[in-house]
C-alpha cells in the first residue's frame, strides 16, 4: 500500500469514529435504540424522511454530510421533530367505481329471485 493510500484509509476510519460519535450523542438525544432511529428525523429533498438503506450508505460514501445533516436537524435543535413521510399510492383493496356492491341479505335474495324464475 503506498503512502497516500494510507492515510486515505487513516483520515476515512478518523471520520467514521467522528461520526459514529455523532450518531450515538443523536441516538441518547432522540431515545432511540439503533441507528435506523434517526431517520425519521431527517428530511430529503424529495420528500419525506430518510430511508435506512441512504442512511447506511452515506454512512460509508459520505461521513462528513451525515454528520451534519444529524447535527442540523438532531443534535442542534433543541427538540428534534419527526418528519411526516412522503404521500404514497393507496395499496390494498381498491373499490371499483363501476362495480355494484351488494349485501349479503340483497345477494340472497337475488339468488333466491332466479331460482324461482326457472
Amino acid at each position: 500500500m503506498s503512502f497516500t493510500q494510507e492515510q486515505t484509509v487513516k483520515t476515512n476510519t478518523k471520520k467514521l469514529e467522528e461520526l459514529e460519535g455523532v450518531i450515538a450523542k443523536a441516538i441518547k438525544k432522540v431515545r432511540g435504540r439503533k441507528e435506523n432511529d434517526l431517520c425519521k428525523y431527517i428530511p430529503m429533498n424529495s420528500g419525506g424522511y430518510m430511508h435506512h438503506f441512504t442512511l447506511r450508505k452515506m454512512k460509508y460514501k459520505k461521513p462528513e454530510e451525515l454528520s451534519s445533516l444529524i447535527e442540523k436537524f438532531i443534535l442542534t435543535a433543541d427538540r428534534p421533530l419527526v418528519v411526516p413521510p412522503k404521500q404514497r399510492a393507496a395499496r390494498g383493496s381498491r373499490k371499483k367505481k363501476d362495480q355494484l356492491a351488494f349485501s349479503k341479505l340483497q345477494l340472497e335474495r337475488l339468488l333466491n329471485m332466479a331460482r324461482l324464475s326457472g
